[in-house]
């Protein structure tokens, strides 16, 4: 019998495998409820960070302070906007340019590497023109 812990890891991974998109825990916790599969939300950030432990899940951490939840299983790659916090996919995770770095970082670091970010920040175009337009 799994316990408890091991029972909201996989009510989450549940949501986050229908869902295939990043999520915040907020909304992890209404879609949950929504699928009734409800968990309190402190479980459910306790679960996103066991998962998150084991390589399962990743976050990525937002420029508002909000943290996105998602499986592991791509990569995920933004442009963020420093202005209004709009992020952008960049690319799909099977072209990345940093899986070369990422094996020879395992071999020579010996480091166990669950998965990676590329982020790159600065202003979107509309920022870009409403900056412009203030000056």
């Amino acid at each position: 019998m799994k316990t408890p812990r091991l029972q909201s890891q996989d009510k989450v991974l549940k949501i986050l495998k229908v869902l295939d998109a990043e999520i915040s825990a907020q909304d992890l916790f209404v879609e949950l409820r929504k699928a009734d599969l409800p968990l309190g939300l402190a479980t459910v950030y306790r679960a996103l960070e066991g998962l998150k432990l084991t390589g399962v899940v990743q976050a990525r951490l937002l420029n508002s302070g909000e943290t996105l939840y998602s499986l592991s299983e791509q990569d995920r790659h933004h442009f963020t906007c420093l202005q209004c916090g709009t992020s952008i996919p960049l690319m799909d995770g099977k072209n990345c340019p940093v899986h070369a770095l990422e094996a020879q970082l395992r071999q020579t670091a010996q480091f166990e590497i669950y998965y990676h970010t590329l982020e790159f920040f600065g202003l979107c175009s509309p920022c870009q023109l409403q900056q412009a337009n203030s000056d």
